[in-house]
């Protein structure tokens, strides 16, 4: 059985506490899934998605949460995506993140 280093540790505290922030309830840590993400023979996105159960949302069970560096900073960006319609897989979370950036950046 792996066990998790302190770095893995605080990561996963850190998205928990965005999780738990972002959607005001609670979440335990379940798992991390890799996740690489092609568009058109170019590789958008590889990371790790963790994923948490929630308690107390109204309609959520899940979350999936990551975070990335901000560009030009040494500050991060938290990810933290319900496990709702139309996204039902770590990877359904990060297409959906890839979209709404692709959709802000371009209004």
């Amino acid at each position: 059985m792996k066990t998790k280093t302190h770095t893995e540790d605080s990561t996963i505290a850190g998205l928990r506490q965005a999780v738990e922030k972002l959607h005001g309830c609670l979440a335990s840590w379940i798992e991390e899934v890799p996740v690489r993400e092609i568009f058109q023979e170019k590789k958008v996105w590889d990371g790790t998605v963790h994923v948490f159960d929630l308690t107390g949302h109204p309609k959520a069970k899940r979350a999936y949460a990551w975070s990335s560096p901000m560009p030009g900073s040494s500050k991060h960006r938290f990810f933290a995506i319900l496990n709702l319609p139309p996204v039902f897989s770590a990877r359904d979370a990060v297409r959906a993140a890839i979209v709404q950036e692709y959709r802000t950046r371009h209004d």
